[in-house]
């Protein structure tokens, strides 16, 4: 799958030469600053085709990416996978959180230059931003490719999501152990796991897929003693 196009066209997105231009630059961007700042270890235009944007849109096929319009990408690193999401869907609103200020920085100031008005960009620690009543429970849907144990990017993420919203997870493709043992995590933060899809299966051998997508359902209010103080979530998962 060789350029922006071809991947809108297999994942049923609208295109326009707009969206492709922005994702372009923004590649370009991100590949420049790269050598200033480790931002990605991939450095090739088409595994970052591939691995950043291909893999970062693979979950728009869903009813919880359709359904929402306030979404918020939780350890977002370099705008993965909020960036892409934003630019193929102006229409919705993305808030992207991380706990790295020059990264942060970066991507912010690169989506101002490239005029995709449909994000912020906010530095912190997700387990202190999860606190602030603004924040709390106030979106739709959470996204999340952050290289974390399912149980600890739970108490991440479900507390930024309102009831009936959904917490979608990137997950490696043999994940089924790690989400057997955040099931407790899940069910204690208000969620419940309402199923696993690797996109590249339903989409043919085109699509070479990376992550097994993990959908959580949030049901119930999270507790306020969740998230726990900064450190604690990573050191003692819920168990």
């Amino acid at each position: 799958m060789g350029d922006i196009k071809e991947i809108f066209e297999k994942l049923d997105i609208a295109w326009d030469v707009g969206k492709e231009e922005k994702l372009l630059r923004y590649m370009d961007e991100i590949l420049r600053l790269n050598e200033q700042i480790n931002l990605t270890a991939i450095k090739d235009r088409e595994e970052f085709l591939q691995k950043h944007y291909l893999d970062s849109l693979l979950c728009v096929g869903s009813d919880e990416f359709k359904k929402a319009r306030r979404i918020i990408d939780v350890g977002t690193g370099a705008g993965f996978p909020g960036v892409p999401l934003a630019v193929a869907f102006p229409e919705k609103e993305f808030l992207l959180v991380d706990s790295l200020n020059k990264r942060v920085k970066i991507v912010a100031e690169i989506c101002e230059s490239l005029s995709i008005d449909n994000v912020c960009v906010l530095h912190g620690r997700a387990e202190e931003l999860a606190r602030r009543k603004d924040l709390r429970e106030a979106f739709d849907l959470c996204v999340s490719r952050a290289v974390a144990n399912m149980s600890t990017l739970t108490e991440y993420c479900l507390p930024f999501v309102k009831v009936g919203g959904a917490f979608i997870a990137y997950k490696g493709p043999d994940c089924g152990e790690e989400l057997a043992a955040a099931a407790k995590a899940i069910e204690t933060l208000g969620g419940s796991l309402s199923g696993t899809e690797q996109p590249g299966e339903s989409k043919g051998d085109e699509i070479p897929f990376r992550h097994t997508l993990v959908f959580i359902k949030k049901e119930n209010p999270t507790g306020s003693k969740y998230p726990r103080k900064a450190g604690i979530p990573s050191k003692e998962p819920v168990k």
